[in-house]
C-alpha cells in the first residue's frame, strides 16, 4: 500500500502539537501545568514517530515540517496573556483529533494504520481530558462544544465593529458630506454597535445559562421522583462508555446513593452541559469593548489627518485590520491564516464598496 496524501496532514498536526506544547511549557508560570505540557509534548513526539514509521513501512518519507502560522499564533497569544486563554482552543483541537483518528481507523485497510490511529485517538482523548480538567472542566470534551472564552468574544466583537462601521463610514463618504459629519456619524455608529453587540452577547450568554439551569432542575426532579428510571438511564450511559451490563448496573446503583454525583453524571453525559468558560456579564463587556475598539479604527485617520488623505489612510488601515482579524479568526476555524485573512479582506472591501455606492446613490435622490 502506498502512502496516502492525508497522512501528511496528520503528521504535520502532530508535529505542530509537539512544538506548541513545548512553547507553552517554556512560558507557563504554573509549575503543575508546565509539567503537563512537557509530558504532552513527549507523547506528541511518540505520535510523530508512529507516523514516521508508517511512512517508512509504506515506502515513503516523512515530509519536512515547520510550525504553522496558526500554531505560532496560539503560542504567541499564550505568551502574552497566559495559557488559560488558548487552552479551550487546544482542548477543542485535541477533541477534533479524537474523531478524526477514529474515522481513519474505521477506514484503514491495513492493521498497522488501524492500530496507530486507535492508539493516537485514545491518547488524544486523554490529552483533551487532562487539559480540560486543568481549566476546571470535567468529562469528555470531544462530546461538547468548542469554545474560545474571552478570546472568541474579543475577536468576533472586533470583527463586527470594524466591518459594520467601515461600511457606515464608506457610505457617508460616498454621500460626500462634510468631514466633521463623517466623524459624528462614525462615532455614533461605533457607540450604537458596541452597545448592541455587548448587550446581545450578555443576553445570549444569560439565556443559555438560564436554559441550562432549567434543564438541570428538571433532571434533578426526575432523579428525585423517578429514581428507578433514572438508574436505568445511568446504567445505559455507563454501558455505552464500555462497561459490561452487570458492572454498569452496579455502578449506576452506587451513583444513585449519591444524588449530586448522579446528577452531575446525567448533566454531563446526557444533557451535554458543561460549565461556561465566561460569565454573561464578562462576555457582554468583552464583546462590547472589542466591538467599540474595532469600530474606532476607520475613524482614527479623520482625527489625525486632513479629510482628503484621511479617506485613503482609513481605507488602507481598515483593510489591513480586516486581513488581521480574518487571520485571527483562523485560530477558531482551523483554516490557514492567509486564506482566512484574504476572505475577510474581500468581505471588508465588499462592504465598503456597497456602502459607498449606496451613499452615492442616496445623495442623488
Amino acid at each position: 500500500m502506498a502512502v496516502e496524501p492525508a497522512w501528511t496532514d496528520y503528521y504535520c498536526d502532530e508535529m505542530d502539537a509537539a512544538w506548541l506544547y513545548r512553547a507553552l511549557a517554556r512560558t507557563e508560570s504554573n509549575p503543575q501545568r508546565r509539567v503537563i505540557f512537557e509530558k504532552l509534548a513527549k507523547v506528541e513526539d511518540e505520535h510523530v514517530e508512529r507516523w514516521r514509521a508508517l511512512f517508512h513501512e509504506h515506502g515513503g518519507t516523512a515530509p519536512e515540517h515547520s510550525p504553522s502560522l496558526r500554531t505560532r499564533a496560539l503560542a504567541g497569544v499564550a505568551g502574552l496573556f497566559g495559557s488559560s486563554v488558548v487552552l479551550p482552543l487546544i482542548v477543542a483541537e485535541e477533541s477534533r483529533e479524537v474523531g478524526s483518528y477514529l474515522r481513519l481507523a474505521r477506514g484503514a485497510v491495513d492493521k498497522t494504520t488501524h492500530d496507530t490511529a486507535v492508539a493516537i485517538a485514545t491518547e488524544s482523548a486523554e490529552h483533551a481530558q487532562h487539559l480540560s480538567a486543568s481549566i476546571g472542566r470535567e468529562g469528555e470534551p470531544w462530546h461538547g462544544h468548542a469554545a474560545g472564552g474571552y478570546l472568541r468574544s474579543v475577536v468576533y466583537g472586533f470583527n463586527d465593529g470594524l466591518t459594520a462601521n467601515f461600511g457606515l463610514v464608506a457610505g457617508v463618504i460616498g454621500a460626500n458630506i462634510a468631514p466633521h459629519l463623517i466623524l459624528v456619524t462614525g462615532l455614533a455608529g461605533a457607540l450604537a454597535d458596541a452597545l448592541s453587540m455587548g448587550s446581545s452577547g450578555y443576553l445570549a450568554a444569560k439565556s443559555e445559562a438560564e436554559v441550562a439551569a432549567r434543564q438541570i432542575a428538571i433532571e434533578r426532579d426526575e432523579l428525585r421522583l423517578m429514581p428507578d428510571l433514572e438508574e436505568k438511564e445511568l446504567a445505559l450511559i455507563l454501558e455505552a462508555k464500555g462497561l459490561s451490563p452487570e458492572r454498569a448496573a452496579e455502578s449506576a446503583e452506587a451513583m444513585m446513593r449519591d444524588p449530586q454525583r448522579a446528577l452531575d453524571t446525567k448533566v454531563q453525559e446526557e444533557l451535554g452541559i458543561t460549565p461556561p468558560s465566561v460569565t454573561p456579564l464578562a462576555d457582554g463587556l468583552a464583546t462590547g469593548a472589542s466591538t467599540a475598539f474595532g469600530a474606532i479604527i476607520p475613524l482614527v485617520p479623520f482625527l489625525l489627518a486632513r479629510p482628503g488623505p484621511a479617506i485613503w489612510i482609513s481605507l488602507s488601515v481598515s483593510m489591513a485590520a480586516h486581513f488581521g482579524v480574518g487571520a485571527a479568526r483562523s485560530i477558531f476555524t482551523g483554516r490557514g491564516l492567509w486564506a482566512s485573512g484574504r476572505d475577510m479582506f474581500l468581505v471588508g472591501f465588499g462592504v465598503a464598496a456597497a456602502g459607498y455606492l449606496i451613499g452615492s446613490l442616496l445623495v442623488k435622490l
